[in-house]
C-alpha cells in the first residue's frame, strides 16, 4: 500500500521578500489593470472606466471596470492621488475593500474646487494600497489604562500652545511697529 503525500499549499503572508497576489478581473472592454508607476510606489493606480462630470462640491462613484480579489489577511485602502488633488482639487472619500468583495471597484470622488471638473475614461483617479491586517478579539472592560494623552482629542499635540505663542509674538511685533 502506497501512502499519498498531502499537498501542502503555502499561503503568502506579505512578509518582506514574499510575493502577494491580487487577482483582477476586467469587466468590459478597454479596461486598464491597476499598476505601480514606479518600483518604489506602495499604491496601485486605479483608472476611471467612464467619463464623469463633477460639479463643485459634488461627489460621485466612478467605476474602474475591474473586480479584485485581495489576498486573505489584507485590506485594500483607497487613497488620493497627489496629481488629481493638486491640479483639480478632487479628493477620494474613504474606501475599504475587504478580501471577500468581488463586485466592481468604484471610487467615490469629491470635487472641492469652484469649477466643474471632467473625469475622462482612462484617467488615473486614485490609488489602492494593499495592507496586511490583524483581526482582534473585542473585549469589553470597565476602564482603560491611563496614558499621557488619555482622552485628549483633536489638536492635543500642542496646537493651542503654538497658537498662544504666535499671538504673543504677533503682539510683540505689533507693539514694536507702533513704537517706530
Amino acid at each position: 500500500m502506497v501512502k499519498k503525500k498531502k499537498k501542502i499549499v503555502k499561503k503568502t503572508s506579505g512578509k518582506s521578500g514574499e510575493k502577494c497576489c491580487m487577482y483582477v478581473k476586467k469587466i468590459g472592454e478597454s479596461v486598464c489593470l491597476p499598476e505601480y508607476m514606479y518600483s518604489s510606489d506602495v499604491g496601485l493606480d486605479l483608472r476611471a472606466n467612464e467619463n464623469v462630470i463633477l460639479k463643485p462640491l459634488e461627489q460621485k462613484a466612478v467605476r474602474t471596470g475591474i473586480a479584485i480579489n485581495i489576498p486573505d489577511g489584507h485590506v485594500g485602502i483607497i487613497r488620493d492621488r497627489a496629481g488629481i488633488v493638486s491640479k483639480m482639487n478632487v479628493h477620494t472619500a474613504a474606501g475599504t475593500f475587504d478580501p471577500a468583495y468581488r463586485g466592481e471597484v468604484s471610487v467615490i470622488l469629491i470635487n472641492f474646487s469652484d469649477e466643474t471638473v471632467e473625469i475622462e475614461k482612462g484617467m488615473r483617479i486614485a490609488q489602492i494600497v494593499i495592507i496586511p491586517v490583524t483581526r482582534v478579539k473585542v473585549v469589553e472592560v470597565q476602564s482603560l489604562p491611563v496614558t499621557e494623552r488619555y482622552d485628549k482629542g483633536f489638536g492635543s499635540t500642542g496646537m493651542k500652545e503654538r497658537i498662544s505663542e504666535f499671538k504673543k509674538l504677533e503682539k510683540s511685533i505689533n507693539s514694536e511697529d507702533n513704537e517706530d
